[in-house]
């Protein structure tokens, strides 16, 4: 599997190592190549650059498609594949054997944090609500409530978790995290059963993996408490999509959802249409800064490669 290789992934050669960049304005955002490298750009497109002989280290363009997914293959001297992105369901299977794959994991942090701590707030405070009777001009009173004392599962604690658990504390909120792996102030997912009946919020910070695909299913959204909000910042495949929806419809639980599956959402999906749901399309992670702090976790990776250092963010056998 990509990235089994681990720690180091020392450059094949001495002397200039070509990067590929994903756009015109990457080299900027990282504030300039660190010395011994040069670089071409790579949009994704059938045409690949001329140094396609070369290039040790390409960092790809978001949502590349199948089509461009497979043209890393015909890279020969290619040793690491460093994303713009946290997740990487979309190019792991794509990537070589031998090749290093490594995330940009921090990179989004506090952008998730600001749009989780949003929608829970925008639910509590009955923004969309409000924002409907505006349009049917109806002076629509009622009493809103507040995250002080809301008890919040956290399910994925990982650097996502990190930023968004002080976020909501900062509230008041209670927070209680939840993790692959149990450790000292962290339950582990075999805990959830016990836990979602106590949550007032639940929010998904999880990559999708094998182990994680279809975690949201009747039989955990029929174990959340009446009221209860779901929110989705992790990947829409956590979710069983038919399952949220039954819910939704009936009114007992409620939702807020950056991420869904299918993306983006076609004509006439049960989404578009489901009561209690705000619906964002994929925008948590862009507030403006991440793709700098994107691209600045690329240069330091960069520099770490050429001195045969150990890379970070490495994606192994395991996953995440």
């Amino acid at each position: 599997m990509p990235g089994e290789h681990g720690g180091a992934a020392r450059p094949g050669r001495r002397g200039v190592i070509t990067v590929w960049l994903p756009t015109a304005e990457s080299e900027a955002l990282m504030g300039g190549l660190p010395a011994g490298f040069r670089a071409d750009v790579w949009t994704g497109g059938p045409e690949l650059p001329a140094s396609a002989d070369t290039v040790e280290v390409v960092v790809p363009p978001y949502g590349l498609t199948d089509a461009g997914l497979s043209r890393l293959a015909e890279l020969p001297r290619l040793r690491l594949v460093q994303l713009e992105s946290a997740g990487v369901e979309w190019i792991r299977p794509h990537v070589p054997d031998g090749v290093v794959l490594c995330n940009a994991r921090g990179a989004y942090d506090r952008a998730v944090a600001e749009w989780v701590t949003g929608v829970v707030l925008a639910h509590l405070l009955r923004l969309p609500r409000f924002e409907q009777a505006r349009r049917d001009e109806r002076w629509d009173y009622t009493q809103t409530d507040s995250l002080e004392g809301k008890r919040v599962l956290l399910v994925g604690h990982g650097s996502l978790g990190a930023a968004v658990s002080p976020a909501l504390a900062g509230f008041g909120a209670r927070i209680t995290a939840v993790a692959r792996r149990p450790r000292e102030g962290v339950h582990g997912v075999e805990e959830l059963p016990g836990l979602l009946p106590e949550a007032d919020i639940v929010v998904l910070l999880l990559p999708l993996t094998p182990a994680t695909a279809g975690l949201v299913d009747a039989s955990f959204l029929g174990r959340m408490r009446d009221g209860a909000l779901l929110v989705n910042a992790g990947r829409g495949g956590l979710v069983v999509t038919e399952d949220l929806v039954a819910e939704l419809r009936e009114g007992r639980l409620y939702a807020a959802l950056d991420v869904t599956a299918p993306e983006p959402l076609p004509a006439g999906h049960p989404l578009w249409s489901a009561p209690g749901l705000l619906l964002t399309p994929h925008t948590a992670g862009s507030n403006g800064t991440p793709p700098a702090r994107a691209m600045a976790l690329a240069k330091a990776q960069l520099v770490r490669y050429a001195a045969g250092e150990p890379l970070v963010n490495v994606i192994g056998g395991e996953g995440y």
